[in-house]
Formats: structure tokens, C-alpha cells, sequence
């Protein structure tokens, strides 16, 4: 995941992101989670100081609202944006290529978890029927 966000990539997608409307750090987090169907989730150590960096930058400013800081993008923001267009074009061809990767890897995974779980159910069920079976015939018994 860090190869997508390298080299002030992820600065230049919060920037994309507040260019579709005002929000809070945390809408942040959870929107970069779910373009990642959940499998990447930034920290708020990782969102917050870009988000003051891009304020300092003038990039985006903050209103406070509910206890929270509500960030927007600026003009220069938006410049910022046109000026970089082909480089957004291109992170989210990355994003779009390391989600389909992310996706396969869970598919693999969740493959394999329910090869494991259906191993272990026949083994339960065969130590059960072991435990089920006389372990000693009395004398004259049958088979």
C-alpha cells in the first residue's frame, strides 16, 4: 500500500477527496478504507499532519465545527489539482490496480481459510465417530 501513497501521492488524493466537498479527518480515513474495500485504512497519524501541511501550504483551510475540524480545499488547492491532473490520472489506475491485487490476495486467503475449516470438520467428525466406537467387544460378541 505504500508504493500507491509514495512521493506525495496521498497528499495530492486528499486533495481530490476535499475537492468533492468540505470533511473532517476522520470522513477521510473512512473514505480512502472504503475505496480500499476495507483491506487499507490510513491512521490518523498518517492523515492528520498531511492535512496541517496542506494547510500550511495554503492548500486547504479548516473550519471548526461539532468539536471537529472540517478541512476545504482552496483555489490554490484546486490549482494544485489541474496542475497534477495526469498524475492523479495515473495514482488511480495504481489504486484501482492495487485493489484488484488486495482483492485477489483476500480471495487467496479466504480460499484457503475454508480448505483449513473444512479439513478440520472432518477430522472433528472422524475423532467423533472414534470416540463413538466400542473400544473393546466383550468375549462372544461379533464384529
Amino acid at each position: 500500500m505504500t508504493a500507491v501513497f509514495s512521493h506525495g501521492r496521498l497528499r495530492l488524493y486528499l486533495l481530490k477527496l476535499l475537492d468533492d466537498g468540505p470533511k473532517h479527518g476522520y470522513e477521510l480515513i473512512r473514505l480512502l478504507e472504503e475505496r480500499f474495500l476495507g483491506l487499507y485504512a490510513p491512521s490518523a497519524g498518517t492523515i492528520y499532519p498531511r492535512l496541517q501541511r496542506l494547510e500550511a501550504d495554503g492548500l486547504v483551510t479548516h473550519t471548526a465545527a461539532g468539536g471537529r475540524k472540517v478541512y476545504e480545499i482552496t483555489e490554490a488547492g484546486r490549482a494544485e489539482l489541474r496542475q497534477r491532473a495526469g498524475e492523479l490520472t495515473a495514482l488511480e489506475s495504481d489504486i484501482a490496480a492495487s485493489v484488484e491485487d488486495l482483492s485477489a490476495l483476500a480471495g487467496e486467503i479466504q480460499n484457503e481459510v475454508r480448505g483449513s475449516v473444512r479439513d478440520l470438520k472432518r477430522e472433528l467428525r472422524e475423532a467423533a465417530r472414534q470416540t463413538r466406537r466400542p473400544r473393546w467387544a466383550p468375549p462372544g460378541a461379533g464384529p
